[in-house]
C-alpha cells in the first residue's frame, strides 16, 4: 500500500481534458517534483466541492475567505500540470477536518477501504494506491469554488427534461422522444 501524503501540497486542483460531454476529470495534486494526478468521477469531484463548503461552512467560517478576496487563496485558473498520465482512479473519497491544526484533510484511495479481502476474511485497507491532501480553510475553499465551476461548465440543461443538451440535439423524454 502506498499512501503519498502532501502535507502542505504546493498545488490541489481540479482540471479536465476534452470536449463538453465527453470530459474527463482529473485530481492534480503537487509538491515540489512530486506531481500525482488520478482520475475521477464528476458526480465525485462535484460532491466533494459541496461537502468541503458544508464543512468550511460549519467549523471555519471566518477563516474560508472567497479566493480573490483579502485574507482569501488566490484565485488558481490554470490547466493541469502536463504531460501526464492518470496515476490511477479514484474510487472512494474521504473527507475530514483536523480541529488540531486547522486544516481539512482529503484523501483519495483505489479501493473502499470496507472491502473484505477474499483470503483472509479480513475487513482493512485494500489500497495499492492512496494520496492525501491537507489544504488550510482559504486554499479548501478556493478548491471548492475551481471544482464548482468546472462541473457547472458542462453542458447546458434541456429547459424540458434536466438532461445535458448535446451541440446536435438529444432526444428528449418530455417531448415523446423527438430530438430538441
Amino acid at each position: 500500500m502506498t499512501v503519498q501524503d502532501f502535507d502542505p501540497a504546493d498545488r490541489f486542483v481540479t482540471g479536465t481534458v476534452g470536449p463538453a460531454g465527453q470530459r474527463a476529470f482529473y485530481l492534480q495534486a503537487i509538491s515540489g517534483p512530486v506531481v500525482v494526478t488520478v482520475a475521477v468521477e464528476k458526480q465525485q469531484v462535484s460532491i466533494l466541492a459541496d461537502r468541503i463548503n458544508d464543512v468550511l461552512d460549519q467549523l471555519a467560517p471566518a477563516a474560508a475567505v472567497e479566493p480573490g478576496e483579502p485574507g482569501g487563496a488566490p484565485e488558481d485558473t490554470d490547466p493541469l500540470q502536463t504531460p501526464f498520465d492518470e496515476d490511477w482512479r479514484v474510487q472512494t473519497l474521504s473527507l475530514a477536518w483536523d480541529e488540531d491544526r486547522q486544516k481539512l484533510v482529503i484523501e483519495c484511495h483505489d479501493h473502499d477501504p470496507d472491502e473484505v479481502d477474499e483470503d483472509t476474511d479480513e475487513v482493512g485497507p485494500l489500497a495499492r494506491n492512496s494520496i492525501r491532501v491537507a489544504l488550510g480553510p482559504a486554499d479548501a475553499r478556493a478548491f471548492a469554488r475551481r471544482t464548482s465551476a468546472l462541473v457547472a461548465a458542462g453542458r447546458p440543461p434541456c429547459p424540458f427534461c434536466g438532461n445535458p443538451l448535446d451541440p446536435t440535439g438529444h432526444i428528449c423524454p418530455r417531448a415523446n422522444g423527438y430530438k430538441r
